[in-house]
């Protein structure tokens, strides 16, 4: 099959599989006033370290100023806090709070059952190996020697 238009470009069809697969996540995050991207910094602090907003930005995806108003609305319901970083006290990380684990708890079943449909309509195997290619095409072209990897790896 020999596809044209926009339809031909790699970019367009990865961003409008990105839409699909976040219109239906957000639909399943919807019952708990959660939007896509809280999800994913919740998930992202899940792991207990917290984490500085550069690092979060870049976990995350979301540019900084966005990620600053969507962690200002999750400290203002108490999801989220901010804290001196452990490693250097001078720093300034962000933290799960007991409420916002609590919340994530709540949304993994629903995110899993998104995960589901998704499988239920692409096939287990096909999901797992389009997971497998996304990742190595990531790493691909982040590699420092890759002719598309950003020339600064500056890290905030």
């Amino acid at each position: 099959m020999v596809t044209t238009g926009l339809g031909s470009s790699l970019a367009y069809l990865l961003s409008r599989a990105e839409r699909s697969v976040n219109r239906g996540l957000a639909a399943a995050l919807a019952a708990e006033d959660v939007t896509v991207e809280q999800w994913r910094i919740l998930r992202a602090l899940a792991d207990g370290r917290g984490h500085s907003m550069g690092e979060l930005a870049e976990a995350v995806l979301m540019p900084h100023p966005t990620l600053t108003k969507a962690i200002d609305r999750l400290v203002d319901r108490a999801l989220v806090y901010r804290g001196h970083d452990p490693a250097d006290r001078r720093r300034v990380a962000v933290f799960l709070a007991d409420r916002g684990a609590e919340l994530l708890a709540r949304v993994e079943g629903a995110v899993a059952g998104h995960h589901r449909v998704i499988e239920a309509a692409y096939g287990l195997e096909r999901t797992e190996q389009l997971m497998r290619d996304l990742e190595g095409l990531v790493r691909a072209l982040d590699a420092p020697e890759s002719p598309v990897a950003p020339r600064s790896h500056a890290r905030s």
